[in-house]
């Protein structure tokens, strides 16, 4: 099902999403909340999901991986968490579906341990780099309650309707 996305200011986009607890992982509630994050995310041409983008204040986000390949494909994470490796960071333009058309250079970690659980309720454990790090930090942020916004230099709007 396709989940209506959460813009701002919608004060929910602001808030702390709660952990969700180890019994509850393994649920076919978290199942079909993961699987619609993975349906919206898809329709909306996105590259990641939180589940505060939707209106659900949990700590579970999807996240497209082998962008690049004709098949994509997702990983869930729940209750993530990730750690620098190293100290490069890349400053890069991002957007956000919950801020349509806005866009702006946000500074990032090039590379991150990432910590969370899947669908089983296993322990994940991997390392991202580049546009995956970049994606997995900026869902993490939602999670958190911080919108790029936040973080950007150089925000700007662009017009989807210009090029028609």
């Amino acid at each position: 099902m396709i989940l209506p996305i959460l813009t701002e200011p919608n004060p929910l986009l602001h808030k702390q999403a709660k952990p969700i607890a180890d019994a509850r992982i393994i649920s076919a509630e978290m199942k079909k909340l993961a699987t619609d994050l993975i349906e919206t995310m898809r329709a909306k041409d996105g590259v990641g999901l939180a589940a505060t983008q939707a209106g659900r204040l949990e700590q579970i986000c999807v996240v497209a991986v082998d962008l690049e390949k004709q098949e994509k494909r997702e990983i869930v994470l729940i209750n993530p968490r990730w750690e620098k490796i190293g100290l490069r960071k890349e400053t890069d333009d991002e957007g956000c579906l919950s801020v349509p058309e806005i866009f702006g250079k946000v500074k990032r970690y090039k590379k991150i341990r990432v910590f969370a659980k899947n669908l089983l309720g296993n322990n994940l454990e991997f390392v991202a780099e580049d546009l995956l790090a970049r994606i997995i930090q900026h869902e993490v942020d939602h999670l958190n309650g911080i919108l790029f916004t936040e973080k950007a230099k150089g925000l700007h709007k662009i017009d989807k309707s210009a090029g028609k």
